[in-house]
């Protein structure tokens, strides 16, 4: 699993146990982050979700991530957060949400496309399955900081996770106020494109000016990222699941020769077979840690045809069969 998240959804975590009256230092093991590092310090989203199932044990709380997004205020951001509440409309704050996203949440990239009367948003599996409750927390973070900006409760059209079904549904319908799935293709929400001509509550031309080149500043600051090597892991992600992803077919969906491609890869140093196996084994392991999917669903996932084919692959990957893998998980959960 690839990404990061800022320290702000970490702090966010301590600030909710500490009203819960639980000692979080204690629990999580790891010191709260200063406020003063503006979101700059970043946590690998399999830290932060290791942060999350301790927390959620603890306080018996599967919905966790649910409850902990519902907290979030553009205050938690800092200077990012000010950029959204200084923008005219909720169409320029989701504009500035997409060009910042790696200062607000480095995982798998947002997606934003117009279909008809409706704008969708959507976060695939490209960079791995983060989990229910790094998933559950950043939705229903975004939709909180949608009201807080706007002042308005903003109800989608229907919500779509790529996470299996919990038991109890109701919840998530009760808060988001909409249809909400489960085992989709990708995570996204999908609502009326009229709700962006929303205006904020306190929009600021001047302003969002002076701060994003602040915004600016801290982006730079972040470490640099390959946008084609991401791109052909993006692809490659995307393809498994139809079988054996081979690089003429990577270089069709990228719109380059094979020879382009595999120079650029070269470049680099990267062998397309080695990423593409590495690829599948960080997506086997983030299945895996999901224990509401079953070996034959992940198999499946992964693009094999029986689950014998994934559970020789596994070995050679890890040494150890897929069933072992995760009972050494829970174990050590």
């Amino acid at each position: 699993m690839r990404g990061v998240v800022p320290s702000t959804y970490v702090r966010l975590l301590y600030e909710y146990l500490e009203r819960q009256g639980v000692a979080a230092a204690a629990l999580l093991g790891v010191a709260a982050p200063e406020a003063a590092d503006r979101g700059l310090l970043r946590y690998p989203v399999v830290a932060w979700r290791t942060l999350l199932q301790r927390a959620a044990e603890h306080l018996r709380d599967p919905l966790l991530g649910l409850h902990l997004g519902q907290t979030i205020t553009p205050a938690h951001f800092g200077v990012m957060g000010y950029v959204l509440l200084a923008c005219p409309n909720l169409g320029a704050a989701l504009a500035r949400t997409l060009q910042y996203q790696r200062l607000l949440y480095d995982v798998n990239p947002m997606r934003t496309t117009m279909e008809g009367s409706d704008l969708l948003l959507e976060w695939g599996v490209d960079q791995g399955r983060p989990g229910a409750l790094v998933d559950e927390c950043a939705i229903s973070a975004l939709m909180q900081l949608m009201h807080n900006a706007t002042g308005r409760r903003i109800v989608a059209t229907e919500i779509c996770f790529v996470n299996p079904s919990p038991a109890d549904i109701q919840p998530y319908r009760d808060w988001f106020g909409c249809p909400v799935l489960f085992g989709q293709a990708v995570t996204s929400i999908r609502f009326p494109r009229a709700l962006l001509a929303l205006p904020l509550r306190q929009p600021d031309t001047v302003l969002l000016n002076v701060l994003e080149r602040q915004a600016d500043g801290l982006l730079a600051q972040l470490p640099p990222s390959d946008d084609f090597e991401q791109a052909v892991r993006r692809c490659i992600a995307r393809l498994v699941r139809e079988g054996q992803p081979e690089l003429e077919m990577v270089a069709n969906e990228l719109h380059v020769s094979t020879r382009t491609l595999h120079r650029r890869l070269a470049a680099s140093d990267i062998n397309f077979r080695e990423l593409r196996e590495s690829i599948r084994q960080h997506l086997a392991e983030d299945y895996l840690a999901d224990p509401r999917l079953q070996l034959a669903e992940i198999a499946q996932l992964l693009g094999y045809s029986e689950q014998s084919a994934f559970s020789r692959a596994f070995r050679r990957w890890s040494g150890q069969t897929p069933y072992d893998y995760r009972q050494r998980l829970l174990s050590s959960g």
